[in-house]
């Protein structure tokens, strides 16, 4: 017999061995083909009432830590559908935990619910204000919130059959939009004991999310001055809102000399009453955002020390509080390549005839060149992008706590940015509802693989802690108690 060389020995090691999990794979892949099938049915026989939380949701269009409305409505669904809800959780009244089932592995289902504001909107491809409305769901949260507990509710379902065990929970979590409510919700240990989280969010495209997100830090500026005469006696006063615009004037050339990823943006949310009244008071809004956490943590100080030379060259006094502080997002690819066949096995979206018409005169006005719009019929593939985007998310501080995986469902006309009013339209349309039901029932396979499929969890452990690495994880807001009046 012919000596084999160390070489081949080990090719043939490595064949020995990967074979029999090539056929485990397989085998977990067929027993849980019915399973993923009655989800997929289950979930679209449920359209019509997932259909109508999500309008109602959208109609209440509540800003962040004040969706009381539409948190009741989601711990209602849920508690109805077997769930226990524990309510008011991490210090914020509008926070929940739906939980459902018992033992491992445990799953959970992140759900948003708030809308943000100014962007009031009619369901018309033309821009149509609502009189006597201040919010509007430009980010498209009455979706994501719906389903994330339909998702929850198919899983219960199939834990109460008896299909598998474990524990499904379904996190209501608040203000998403510039108020960290995730944040408060890991630091009071929420996901400890949780071993994969799944999450979604609305937009133009079906995909799988691999590309990070900005860190994030904000804080609102105050300003102090001395009231007088603007024109009798200018002397005696000291205008706060000239620390205001001296501040915004030195970030501004700040920008020449800080990391060209960086982004600062503000609003001056209080410049005083009258233009004959030197402003005792003033304020302004100020985000702060960049790839790495640390880099924002540095940007951020030095916007707070040209905060303090603006109040010196200007005779008032500054104080500042942090309203929010967001991780960039670890990105987990044992999971996404899970999540991948199983968007790719829901597929995308369809529209009828006048959904079409609609779709394509809402593109008309956004003075761009945009995608075709049956392109939202379509998967993309898997492909990791090196740039963390254009935004910043709480998922981010979910996602140093426990291993993380999302996606998007085109609940958009192709083209549609966020925070628009053409996306609010589009939320409040069989369109957006479509992409919903794409997104819930792709998170409701994606947890049936997980609750059936031991490895795929040990899997994204390992990675989740490769590569945090050695950091431990801690809040950019500090220890601050929830800013639930941040929108005021």
């Amino acid at each position: 017999m012919r000596k084999l060389m160390p070489g081949l020995l080990m090719a043939g090691l490595v064949l020995t061995s990967v074979q029999p999990l090539s056929a485990q794979k397989k085998a977990v892949a067929e027993k849980n083909a019915p399973l993923k099938t009655q989800a997929i049915t289950d979930l679209q026989s449920g359209y019509e009432d997932y259909k109508k939380i999500a309008l109602q949701i959208w109609d209440y269009a509540e800003v962040g830590y004040k969706e009381v409305k539409s948190s009741a409505l989601l711990q209602k669904t849920l508690q109805d559908n077997g769930f226990t809800v524990q309510a008011g959780v991490a210090d914020i009244p509008t926070a929940f935990v739906a939980t459902y089932g018992s033992g491992k592995p445990v799953i959970g289902i992140l759900a948003e619910f708030d809308a943000l504001p100014g962007l009031a909107q009619q369901a018309t491809p033309e821009r149509n204000a609502i009189a006597g409305k201040a919010a509007g769901h430009g980010c498209g949260h009455h979706l994501f919130g719906t389903a994330s507990a339909a998702a929850g509710i198919e899983i219960k379902k199939l834990i109460e059959q008896k299909k598998f065990t474990g524990t499904i929970k379904v996190y209501g979590c608040p203000a998403e939009e510039g108020g960290s409510g995730k944040v408060y919700m890991v630091r009071a240990g929420l996901f400890n004991d949780v071993d994969v989280v799944i999450h979604w969010h609305p937009g133009n495209s079906n995909s799988i999310t691999l590309t990070s997100a900005l860190a994030n830090k904000s804080a609102k500026f105050r300003f102090h001055g001395l009231s007088a005469h603007a024109a009798a006696s200018p002397d005696k006063g000291r205008s706060a809102l000239d620390g205001v615009e001296a501040l915004d004037y030195m970030v501004n050339m700040m920008r020449e000399h800080i990391p060209q990823e960086t982004r600062i943006h503000y609003v001056i949310t209080n410049g005083g009453k009258a233009p004959n009244v030197v402003p005792d008071f003033a304020e302004v809004y100020y985000y702060v955002r960049h790839p790495k956490r640390e880099d924002v943590v540095s940007i951020f100080d030095r916007v707070a020390k040209a905060a303090e030379g603006a109040a010196m060259g200007t005779g008032t006094t500054m104080d500042y509080e942090i309203i929010g502080g967001t991780h960039d997002l670890l990105l987990n690819r044992a999971l996404a390549e899970a999540m991948q066949k199983n968007l790719e096995k829901v597929g995308g979206v369809a529209y009828t005839p006048e959904e079409t018409a609609f779709a394509k005169k809402l593109q008309t006005s956004f003075g761009y060149t945009v995608p075709a719009v049956e392109t939202v019929e379509t998967v993309k593939p898997l492909k990791q992008e090196n740039d963390a985007g254009g935004g910043s998310t709480d998922v981010g501080d979910v996602s140093y706590a426990v291993p993380t995986v999302g996606m998007s469902a085109a609940t958009w006309v192709a083209g549609t940015p966020a925070h628009s009013w053409q996306a609010v339209a589009c939320g409040g349309t069989e369109i957006g509802t479509k992409g919903m039901m794409v997104a819930a029932k792709t998170m409701a396979l994606t947890a049936i693989d997980l609750f059936t499929t031991p490895a795929l969890i040990d899997s994204a452990k390992t990675e989740f802690i490769k590569v945090k690495g050695d950091y431990q994880y801690k809040a950019l807001l500090g220890d601050r108690k929830p800013a639930l009046n941040y929108r005021d």
